[in-house]
């Protein structure tokens, strides 16, 4: 089987909006969601910035019954339940049905949940008191808790699960739904990731020196993909969420579409050649593109826009030269390309489902928004890309082919297609 998958619905918990209509704001007018964490500062860390979604009262009330708050201690979960039910809700599928939609499914990704919550039962075991534990411990602790969690509300009787490839996770999360719809295993999935918030996350990679400390005081000038003065990347969280759908059974149900997923692909480099647990082999981005590229059927020339991984590295140089290589693209030919993470900091398990949503957003009303930082754009991409081809402002135009890529820790490649329908 062949059959074609459409986007039907989407939504996002980011640094810089909570909701589709917030984020898309902030991407077009260039809202850092980048803050100085008091808490970091008080705990002595060297990068005392981070991403942080600003979630309200409100928007708890409106997701969760008071029951689930009564013990709520996830960030993650909470940030995976706004941007899934939003999503869920964009696509018309309110979930209030008795009865289970064995055509739906879930592939919600994470790296770690419960951090906090595991923190708090360690210290009620130690004092041997596990009874104050709560009920739901368990489901908050699981990976697999976001997709549960995100089940009891939709009622899916498909695949329920949860994948975990660090950064890549998000991208590989709709890729995965999407060859399911594609080979006629599902009408419809709710593709996406989150990734929790705090210094136990956060935590390892201070420690690690990877995160920038020199702008404590500047936060929305910390994160800096592709400039030559980019000192690391920024810790960032939060969660995006996507309904990939069937075309014929979105289109019988009247659904609104905002692009088709043309393609994808997945591999690994093997930590070989080059690649490292912190390190992409460059070899496996290539062919990772290429593949991803044939799968959809789009040849290089039809690419309008990247949405790269570019974390504000000194890895963001190579990224760039293997885009160039796999495309055979370069100079005034480069495609616009463009980093979500200047915005938002690096969402680590959820980068990539944000990432998917604000390249969706571009070709759904033509636009291409700019890169945060990046005036002193680093002289080595210049000389690939040209310096027109890296904006740092939103450029209004018809976007109508979107590549969005995603490389993460231990060496895992995750590339997606997008196109306008």
């Amino acid at each position: 089987m062949n059959r074609r998958v459409v986007i039907t619905g989407m939504g996002i918990t980011a640094p810089n909006g909570i909701g589709l209509p917030a984020f898309e704001i902030a991407l077009k007018e260039g809202i850092s969601g980048i803050r100085k964490e008091p808490e970091l500062e008080k705990l002595k860390f060297r990068c005392q910035v981070a991403g942080r979604p600003q979630v309200t009262e409100e928007m708890l009330q409106n997701n969760f019954t008071s029951l689930e708050l009564k013990d709520l201690n996830s960030s993650g979960i909470v940030y995976g339940v706004l941007a899934g039910m939003e999503a869920w809700r964009d696509a018309g599928l309110e979930g209030d049905s008795d009865e289970t939609d064995y055509d739906s499914g879930i592939i919600f990704g994470t790296g770690i949940l419960g951090v906090d919550k595991f923190r708090e039962a360690i210290h009620l075991i130690d004092d041997k008191n596990t009874r104050r534990l709560g009920s739901t411990s368990v489901v908050q602790t699981m990976a697999s808790g976001i997709s549960a969690y995100l089940n009891s509300k939709t009622g899916c009787g498909n695949m329920v699960t949860t994948n975990s490839s660090a950064c890549t996770t998000g991208t590989e999360a709709v890729i995965q739904a999407y060859e399911r719809i594609k080979c006629g295993k599902a009408k419809r999935i709710l593709a996406g990731s989150c990734g929790e918030s705090g210094p136990y996350i956060w935590g390892g990679f201070d420690a690690m020196r990877i995160l920038p400390y020199q702008y404590n005081e500047r936060p929305q000038e910390s994160s800096r993909p592709m400039s030559a003065s980019a000192a690391g990347f920024v810790p960032g969280s939060g969660a995006g969420a996507l309904v990939l759908e069937e075309y014929e059974s979105a289109r019988k149900r009247g659904a609104k579409i905002y692009a088709e997923v043309l393609g994808g692909h997945l591999n690994s480099g093997g930590q070989r050649n080059g690649g490292s647990m912190t390190a992409p082999n460059s070899e496996a981005v290539v062919r990772c593109i290429q593949k991803a590229m044939e799968e959809a059927g789009v040849s290089p020339g039809e690419i309008d826009s990247i949405n790269g991984h570019l974390t504000a590295t000194g890895k963001d140089t190579t990224e760039i030269r293997n885009w160039s290589e796999a495309l055979q693209r370069k100079g005034n030919d480069f495609p616009l390309i463009n980093s979500l993470k200047g915005w938002t900091g690096h969402g680590l398990s959820a980068s990539g489902s944000m990432e998917c949503v604000a390249a969706v957003l571009q070709i759904k009303n033509d636009f291409v928004f700019g890169n945060a930082n990046c005036e002193d754009l680093h002289p080595d991409i210049k000389a690939i890309t040209g310096r027109r081809n890296v904006p740092t402002k939103t450029h209004f135009r018809r976007v109508n082919t979107v590549i969005k890529a995603s490389f993460g820790f231990g060496d895992v490649n995750g590339v997606v297609v997008f196109r306008s329908l």
